[in-house]
């Protein structure tokens, strides 16, 4: 691992999926430098720029992508910063690790075998040499799943990483990962993930964790039933969505739907 100055570091919060003045506010009060802002279906270029409209002195806000690959039943959800083309969901795993490599861009692996939206433990080992680092740490998770996670980051030697997965701005800054160098721009972010600077991870255990753990887990109940309803019989063709004209074709080969 690399070796930095005295007094360097950078507190990141690795995946938030809410962006506003709010969010902005409460990593300040945090103490969070970067934030990585990585919500569900929306474009990279639509990501990008609300990145930029948010950023501000004390926080940067750097865009990233989480993709959802596979089908609804059996979505894999990737995480990768540093892309530059755009990349759709409902594509196969390795239609998305490809383009994720090819990119050379940090691929990280959310809550790792937590129920049918992970990673399994089959596809780490199958895509081992492509993923940087692996969330030992999620606060919507019960005790056993992230000790389960921590065990499969041990197995495979990948290096830790953790977030708030903050769908809610409050939740923003109850765990981070804090790198001993500092980190100004989305290349140096993925830089570090991809190099395995030294860091710490971080997260709160006692009863600000817990009330985070319930806020998120009564939105996530909102979110796979309501909006998944809307998602799935309202809303149409998904702007991320492979057939969508905006990708040309270019991910027919590796679509599921």
């Amino acid at each position: 691992m690399a070796g930095v100055s005295a007094g360097e570091s950078t507190r990141v919060d690795c995946h938030v999926k809410v962006l506003n003045d709010r969010t902005v506010e409460y990593a300040r009060r945090a103490g969070i430098d970067v934030l990585v802002y990585a919500p569900h279906f929306k474009r990279l270029s639509e990501i990008r720029e609300r990145a930029a409209a948010y950023s501000t002195d004390s926080v940067q806000v750097i865009p990233a992508r989480e993709v959802f690959t596979g089908s609804w039943q059996d979505r894999k959800h990737v995480l990768a910063i540093g892309l530059e083309d755009p990349v759709p969901d409902f594509i196969t795993l390795e239609g998305a690790m490809t383009a994720f490599d090819r990119q050379d861009a940090a691929v990280l692996v959310p809550h790792p075998e937590f129920l049918t939206v992970s990673l399994t433990k089959r596809d780490i080992r199958e895509y081992r040499d492509v993923i940087d680092a692996i969330e030992i740490f999620n606060p919507k998770h019960l005790p056993r799943h992230n000790r389960r996670a921590r065990t499969v980051a041990s197995k495979f030697d990948l290096a830790p990483f953790t977030s708030s997965y903050a769908h809610l701005p409050r939740s923003v800054g109850v765990s981070y990962v804090e790198f001993d160098r500092s980190i100004e721009s989305e290349a140096e972010l993925v830089e570090a993930f991809r190099s395995n600077e030294r860091r710490r991870v971080v997260y709160d255990n006692g009863l600000k964790r817990w009330g985070t753990t319930a806020s998120e887990l009564g939105h996530l109940v909102y979110e796979n039933t309501w909006e998944k309803i809307d998602r799935l019989l309202l809303s149409g063709t998904e702007p991320t969505h492979p057939d969508h004209i905006f990708y040309d074709g270019k991910f027919d080969d590796v679509a599921v739907y």
